[in-house]
C-alpha cells in the first residue's frame, strides 16, 4: 500500500509541478516548507482515496468475474415470467389447495415405471446419459430446476429397458421460450415408431405440439401403416395463452387409442391412431430458431399401463400407486395426482364399508429417520385431501409411514427409486 501511495504521489506531483514551482518562488522559506507539507498531505489524502477506489474496483471486478464464471459453468438460464421452484411448506392446512385446478383431469399414470429421468445424476452442460440423439442438446438450470435443452434438427430417444408395451403412459414437463417472430411451422413433435433408431418408420404415429404465438395452428395428428398415411388432421386447440408457462404433458396409449393432456385439459383423443409394432418414444423440435427459440423438458416418466384401482382394492385388498406425486422432499401433492385421488374417493363413496390404511413409502436416498417422517407426512397429506376435498369420513382412514424400509424395486437406479416412491392403500 505504501509503495502504491508513493507512486501516486510522484504521478500527481509530476502533473502539478509547474504550478507548484511558481507558487513556491513567491513564498519565503518558512511558507515554502509549510506549503510543501500542505501539498504533500493533500496529495496523500487524495492518493489514499484513489487507491481505495482502485482496489475496490479490482476486487469487485474479480468477484463479478468469478460469479459470471460460475454462472456460465452452471449453465444457468433465467426466463422472464417463470417462477422459481420454491419448496412448499409442509403446513397441512394448505398443503394441497391447488389440486382443484386439475378437477377435470382423468389421466391415470402407469403402475410400473420403465423410464424416470429428472437428470439429477447428470452434469450441467452435458448431454443426458439416458438419451440418444442424432444432433445435440445439453442440461441447463432454469430458476434452480434442471432442464434438458433441445436443439432444432435433432431427434431425441430415451433409453427403454424393452419395447413399449401395448398400454403405457408418458409424462413430462415442457417449457418454451418463443416470440411473435417464431415460425408458424415451429412445433415439438412426439413420435411413436416401429424402431428405436433414426430410421424412416413404416409404422408410426406423430403428434405436433404448436409453438407459434402469432396464429392458432392447432395440434397436428398423423399416422402411417406399412408406409402409407392413414390419418392426418388438425385438432383445433389454442394453447398460446399458456405456451410460455411450465406445462405438464400427459399421454396415455391403450393399444390403438391415443390421448394427450396439456396440464388438466385433454387436447387429443383418437381411438385408432396407433398402428401395430410401435416400440419407441421420440421427441423432435422442428423449425425453431436455435439460440432464439428454446424448448426444454424435464421429469420424464414412461410407465407400463395403469391397473384398475377399484378391482385391485376389491379383489386383492390393496392398491399401490406411483401416480400420487409430491414435490421433492415435501408432502405437497402435485395437482396432476388428482385423477388417482378422485378414483379412490369414488370407490370409497360406492362402498361405505371400505376402510383403508394409507402407507407412505420413499426411496433410500437421504437420512432414514427423515425419510420415515416424510413418508408419514405424505400419508397424512393424502388422508387430509381425501377428507377435505372428496368428503371421505376421516374415521375410515388410517395412516402409516414406512420410509425406505419396504422397497419393491432397487434403489440403485432412478427408475427403481421412482417405483419405491409410492403410496399404498390396504383394506382394514
Amino acid at each position: 500500500m505504501k509503495t502504491l501511495v508513493v507512486i501516486l504521489i510522484i504521478v500527481f506531483a509530476f502533473f502539478t509541478n509547474t504550478t507548484n514551482a511558481q507558487l513556491l518562488k513567491r513564498l519565503g522559506k518558512s511558507a515554502e516548507r509549510a506549503a510543501k507539507r500542505t501539498v504533500e498531505r493533500r496529495v496523500e489524502e487524495e492518493s489514499s482515496k484513489k487507491t481505495d477506489q482502485v482496489l475496490d474496483t479490482v476486487f469487485d471486478g474479480k468477484k463479478r468475474k468469478k460469479n459470471k464464471k460460475n454462472k456460465d459453468n452452471d449453465s444457468e438460464i433465467t426466463i422472464p415470467g417463470i417462477p422459481q421452484n420454491n419448496q412448499t411448506s409442509t403446513n397441512q392446512n394448505n398443503t394441497n389447495e391447488n389440486l382443484n385446478v386439475y378437477s377435470n383431469f382423468d389421466f391415470v399414470p402407469g403402475h410400473n415405471i420403465l423410464v424416470s429421468d429428472d437428470f439429477s445424476t447428470d452434469n450441467l452442460g452435458d448431454f443426458p446419459s439416458k438419451w440418444n440423439t442424432n444432433g445435440t442438446g445439453e442440461l441447463v438450470v432454469i430458476n434452480t430446476e434442471k432442464w434438458f435443452k433441445l436443439a432444432g434438427k435433432s431427434v431425441y430417444i430415451p433409453d427403454l429397458p424393452a419395447d413399449l408395451p401395448d398400454d403405457f403412459t408418458v409424462e413430462f414437463d415442457m417449457l418454451t421460450q418463443v416470440d411473435q417472430k417464431t415460425s408458424s411451422q415451429a412445433k415439438l413433435e412426439i413420435w411413436l415408431e416401429d424402431n428405436n433408431l433414426f430410421h424412416t418408420a413404416k409404422d408410426m404415429a406423430r403428434i405436433e405440439i404448436p409453438l407459434c404465438m402469432f396464429i392458432d395452428i392447432g395440434f397436428i395428428i398423423e399416422n402411417k401403416v406399412s408406409g402409407k398415411r392413414v390419418i392426418r388432421n388438425t385438432v383445433e386447440k389454442d394453447i398460446r395463452n399458456i405456451l410460455l408457462n411450465k406445462n405438464h404433458i400427459s399421454i396415455a396409449v391403450n393399444k390403438t387409442r391415443f390421448r394427450m393432456w396439456v396440464n388438466e385439459n385433454k387436447a387429443i383423443d383418437v381411438p385408432r391412431l396407433i398402428p401395430d409394432n410401435i416400440i419407441s418414444f421420440k421427441l423432435h423440435p422442428r423449425d425453431i430458431r436455435d439460440g432464439i427459440d428454446q424448448v426444454f423438458i424435464t421429469d420424464l416418466k414412461i410407465a407400463q399401463g395403469g391397473l384398475d384401482l377399484r378391482n385391485q382394492l376389491l379383489e386383492n385388498g390393496k392398491y399401490s400407486t406411483t401416480g400420487i406425486q409430491f414435490n421433492s422432499g415435501s408432502d405437497h401433492i402435485k395437482p396432476e395426482s388428482y385423477s388417482i385421488l378422485k378414483q379412490l374417493s369414488e370407490t370409497l363413496h360406492q362402498d361405505h364399508s371400505i376402510k383403508l390404511t394409507i402407507i407412505g413409502h420413499t426411496d433410500a436416498d437421504g437420512d432414514a429417520t427423515q425419510n420415515l417422517q416424510l413418508s408419514e407426512k405424505r400419508a397424512i397429506a393424502v388422508k387430509n385431501t381425501l377428507t377435505t376435498q372428496f368428503n371421505i369420513n376421516k374415521n375410515r382412514l388410517q395412516t402409516l409411514g414406512k420410509g425406505a424400509t419396504d422397497p419393491i424395486d432397487t434403489n440403485k437406479t432412478t427408475e427403481g427409486k421412482a417405483n419405491n416412491r409410492r403410496v399404498e392403500f390396504i383394506k382394514i
